[in-house]
């Protein structure tokens, strides 16, 4: 007994320097922490509240080995309001190219088929509410979609796919509550009686330019 206790100790032993060294900073990685302050998040968000639906990341940090991690500040106005027609386009304006086709294609979608799913091709995101509330529906696969393939340098997301959502199940988010979605899984909102107002944790790999700051909130 006093050989095993031994040699566990010794076993021990040897690993702490292991430990050690990879809990240290990888060269080339960053080896500093950012600060995101409240006062940034509410600059932000007051630019955004006018607006039925808007979107915004606060920065893009690099977080080492081509990752990044960013956060986006969120509003989404009633869905129960009509939005507003959309503008007539000008007689000699060029039609813009059709999006290329994504997700399944079905000549007659289900009744119960809700519009607006989403799902981003390389990005999670970690919903955490912090004003309103709202009936999310997530899950399920997406019908007579089509690709998006924007990707500015400071999100907020990247390529990903819209269009029909079916065989989604809806869950009531109020404040404090938090919904985590991988990349490829449909989220949206089916319903939100005044306005939902969320921030969004954001990995990804080779999405963002590392570095890009609001320029709401970027040093003038």
């Amino acid at each position: 007994m006093k050989n095993t206790t031994v040699n566990m100790l010794l076993a021990a032993s040897a690993l702490i320097p292991v430990a050690a060294l990879s809990a240290q900073p990888r060269p080339g990685n960053p080896t500093t922490a950012t600060v995101i302050t409240k006062a940034e998040i509410d600059k932000i968000s007051a630019t955004e509240q006018s607006q039925r639906t808007r979107d915004e990341n606060a920065r893009v940090v690099d977080i080492g080995d081509g990752w990044s991690m960013e956060l986006g500040i969120i509003h989404r106005a009633s869905t129960r309001t009509p939005p507003p027609a959309p503008a007539t386009p000008a007689a000699n304006a060029q039609p813009a190219a059709a999006p290329a086709p994504c997700g399944e294609r079905m000549a007659t979608p289900p009744a119960d088929a809700i519009p607006g799913a989403i799902t981003h091709d390389s990005q999670t995101e970690g919903y955490y509410i912090v004003s309103g509330a709202g009936t999310a529906f997530i899950d399920g696969h997406v019908v007579n979609g089509r690709k998006s393939t924007a990707n500015p340098d400071g999100g907020p997301n990247g390529p990903g796919c819209s269009g029909l959502a079916v065989g989604s199940r809806k869950v009531e988010l109020k404040v404090g509550d938090v919904l985590i979605v991988p990349p490829g899984v449909i989220h949206g909102w089916a319903d939100i009686a005044d306005h939902v107002d969320y921030l969004s944790f954001r990995p990804s790999h080779g999405v963002m330019k590392n570095g890009w700051v609001n320029p709401t909130i970027a040093p003038k």
